[in-house]
């Protein structure tokens, strides 16, 4: 029997005489929620033996192209169009910015199942607005990850798109976000409900460490990554767009092995099991 997590549920009905999002425990027992330990929690707790199987993660950005050996295929395809609607398109991708952030997330976590939203054209130019609609869509489909290797500084669209991570955040649908690759106040890495993701520079794709001075939370490979390009290519590319990938497919074997994780619990698993945290080789 399938069992409908609590994130994806319909609201629950307003109890008489209690207050607004509150439970009457008296007349309804709180429900019992299945989730892992965290009290040894290490590398091989996090994430040993796991290949990122039944994660659903989702790339907004400028298209991938789905025929890529390096992406591996993709489930579903679709960009914002125009009117600011989402609908199905080919896999391909105009930029390349895309592909090779899948094809990161890939071969990190090679069973994850991938889909794209284009919401930029040539990866630099795209619309705040085309963002909005593509996120939103990606939250509302109930992705389990989401990879955001951009960015804006357009501080009108600040509180539009910290709604939306929020809104994310308690959907279990969680955010994933490169931070700005010049030293400027960016959105929407800099949010608390989002993971974000700078760079290290060194070679290993599963070496990550934790910041302890964020905004950025974590730093993960983003020098000279190789990466998939356009056209079954392969080049190599340095920015915080290439370390965030990473932190997505290891956020996605977490969740293969642990699937009922929240995101703040995933957030502290990510911390315990890094490279620099006296939990990092726990058993």
């Amino acid at each position: 029997m399938t069992i409908t997590p609590p994130w994806r549920r319909e609201e629950r009905t307003h109890f008489p005489g209690v207050p607004a999002w509150s439970l009457a425990t008296t007349r309804q027992a709180p429900e019992l929620f299945e989730v892992s330990p965290l009290g040894e929690v290490g590398r091989d707790w996090a994430l040993g033996g796991a290949d990122g199987t039944g994660v659903r993660v989702c790339v907004v950005d400028t298209g991938v192209e789905g025929g890529h050996p390096r992406v591996g295929g993709l489930d579903a395809s679709y960009v914002v169009t125009d009117s600011l609607t989402v609908s199905a398109c080919e896999p391909v991708d105009p930029a390349g910015h895309g592909t090779a952030c899948a094809g990161v997330i890939r071969s990190v976590a090679p069973g994850v199942s991938l889909s794209s939203v284009r919401v930029l054209t040539d990866g630099k130019s795209g619309t705040g607005d085309a963002l909005m609609a593509g996120l939103r869509w990606a939250i509302d489909e109930g992705f389990d990850l989401v990879n955001l290797s951009l960015s804006t500084t357009r501080s009108h669209f600040r509180e539009a798109l910290h709604e939306l991570a929020d809104r994310a955040y308690f959907r279990r649908c969680l955010l994933v976000a490169a931070a700005h690759n010049m030293p400027v106040l960016s959105f929407p890495w800099t949010f608390s409900s989002v993971v974000s993701v700078a760079s290290h520079d060194e070679p290993d794709s599963m070496r990550y460490y934790y910041n302890p001075a964020p905004p950025a939370e974590f730093y993960a490979r983003g020098v000279k990554v190789p990466v998939a390009w356009p056209g079954g290519r392969e080049i190599r590319s340095t920015g915080n767009s290439f370390a965030a990938p990473h932190i997505t497919g290891i956020c996605a074997l977490i969740l293969s092995k642990h699937p009922w994780l929240t995101p703040f619990q995933l957030k502290t698993v990510l911390f315990l099991a890094a490279d620099n945290t006296g939990e990092a080789h726990a058993p």
